[in-house]
């Protein structure tokens, strides 16, 4: 459509009847000259600096004739809005001096050097404001585009800050989950292994075994349906629940030990100056120590100790491992997913971990930086 627009108008101003008489062709040579720019015009934006130089080439040629066809300055006019349109800023205005500067010489030619023409004056500064309509019309294109680009850039963002809130929400619901069933999972298998053994020969112990079982049964059942209520509730409706922390340690020790795990327990320090965050992940490191003692050690027996400083507390849990077994890889050694979850409850308040055999026993340790709150002394239990 721009293109045959452009094609009609300076097809008619070719033929228009203008009272000036420089203005109309004369002769076969002079209208070919004048019509020929519109031929040019549809490769403009494709080619726009050489279809501009043809044109101006024309116009040139026209005033050797003597002929100053606007036809052709409308033409040089369109050409220039194409150049200024598709090329930066410095190049447009390089151009459009050259070109003012062409058809300004070339209309003076034309008339015959006299430097007030009105007309030649008037094509000159049509070719100025095409370049000005060109450079706008870039500008906006560019903003448009700019403004795109942000937009669909931010939408990216979105969707990935979507995605990466669905992954931490999956960790979380992972952690807590764990949390709320693999220790006392851990010591229903306990319990129901010493029952199954000792049914047949020491009925008494199968029955103090089975009635162990109930009590983390009913435990595991109350934590789970309280994570699907809260989940169903979302977030933003269930209200914080408590959250254990160290001051609760003997509730895990104590659960063990029924299931007939024999803990060692050694507190350094005071664990009132373990808050927050720090306090649940050292409690979930004491109670995730304990779960892998009661699946895989031997002996039934572990060791937990806990050491607090102004600056960070210790957990150390460790426990004897079968003779006949072959050291334990850290990674494999529970064979599910809790120490993965552990390390990233640990990193998570900027603390290290680790996990690994030591002679003839495995031992886990995490170091978690705290905020001191308030003084007390160690115990030793």
């Amino acid at each position: 459509m721009g293109d045959t627009l452009a094609a009609v108008l300076v097809v008619g101003a070719a033929f228009a009847p203008f009272p000036v008489a420089e203005f109309r062709p004369t002769g076969g040579l002079a209208v070919a000259v004048v019509l020929a720019p519109a031929a040019l015009l549809p490769l403009r934006r494709r080619r726009p600096i050489p279809v501009l130089a043809a044109v101006v080439g024309f116009f040139g040629l026209g005033t050797l004739l003597g002929t100053l066809a606007p036809g052709v300055v409308l033409a040089t006019g369109i050409a220039v809005f194409a150049v200024a349109a598709r090329t930066p800023r410095r190049r447009t205005i390089v151009v459009t001096v050259g070109t003012a500067l062409a058809v300004l010489l070339l209309g003076l030619l034309a008339v015959g050097g006299r430097v007030v023409d009105l007309p030649v004056v008037q094509f000159t500064l049509l070719i100025a404001f095409a370049a000005a309509a060109g450079d706008a019309s870039r500008s906006r294109r560019e903003y448009i585009e700019a403004v795109t680009e942000r937009a669909e850039r931010a939408e990216r963002t979105r969707e990935a800050e979507a995605s990466r809130r669905v992954a931490e929400e999956r960790l979380r619901i992972a952690r807590d989950l764990h949390d709320a069933v693999a220790h006392q999972i851990s010591v229903i298998s306990l319990n129901a292994g010493v029952a199954s053994s000792a049914i047949e020969t020491r009925p008494e112990k199968a029955v103090t075994a089975l009635a162990t079982i109930r009590r983390p049964s009913r435990t595991v059942l109350g934590e789970i349906g309280d994570l699907l209520e809260a989940l169903r509730a979302g977030a933003s409706d269930r209200a914080p629940s408590p959250q254990p922390g160290l001051a609760r340690l003997d509730e895990p020790v104590a659960g063990f030990a029924d299931a007939g795990l024999v803990v060692g327990t050694r507190v350094e320090g005071p664990l009132a100056s373990v808050t927050g965050a720090a306090d649940l992940v050292a409690y979930r490191v004491v109670q995730e120590g304990l779960t892998n003692a009661a699946k895989h050690g031997a002996e039934h027996r572990a060791h937990v100790l806990v050491a607090v400083d102004e600056h960070e507390v210790s957990i150390v849990v460790t426990n004897p491992v079968p003779v006949v077994r072959p050291e334990p890889d850290p990674d494999d050694v529970r064979g599910g997913h809790g120490l993965l979850g552990l390390r990233e409850r640990v990193a998570s308040v900027r603390g290290v971990v680790e996990t690994g055999p030591t002679p003839g026993g495995f031992r886990l340790a995490a170091v978690l930086p705290v905020s001191r709150s308030s003084d007390g002394d160690g115990a030793v239990s």
